[in-house]
């Protein structure tokens, strides 16, 4: 993923979405951020042609409208989604959750709530290696 590369993220908490956007500042991430509250907007989002292709996804599993794990079946069945790696933050500990998320290929499964120092450096790793990655997004 370069820099430039935008990544979505599918979340209706305000207080989440405001956490990770200043998670994303202090680790001086500067992808363009596309945040959309529920898996409905997101696909709305995906399937417009004037928005960019995200290079990675971080997806809430508890949303009105559609949740996350729909939001996952759709777009892992989809040729042109299922390549973009989709990372789940949630407060779901279901352990139904974690089997279904995998089974549909997430790329990483993190529960909420952490302590914000503890979110930054999940967020870091999570950045780091998604950074060193190339992305299958630049073939297709």
């Amino acid at each position: 993923m370069r820099s430039c590369d935008p990544i979505l993220l599918v979340e209706d908490d305000l207080i989440d979405i405001m956490t990770l956007k200043r998670g994303l500042k202090e680790i001086h991430v500067h992808n363009p951020l596309y945040v959309r509250h529920d898996g409905e907007a997101a696909l709305e989002f995906l399937r417009d042609p004037k928005e960019p292709k995200p290079a990675l996804i971080f997806l809430d599993l508890n949303m009105p409208r559609m949740n996350g794990i729909e939001f996952l079946q759709i777009i892992k069945n989809d040729p042109h989604w299922r390549i973009i790696p989709v990372v789940v933050f949630t407060t779901s500990q279901e352990e139904q959750d974690r089997l279904a998320s995998f089974a549909l290929g997430v790329a990483g499964y993190i529960v909420k709530p952490l302590s914000y120092p503890e979110f930054v450096e999940h967020l870091k790793v999570i950045y780091q290696y998604w950074s060193l990655s190339e992305s299958p997004l630049s073939i297709v």
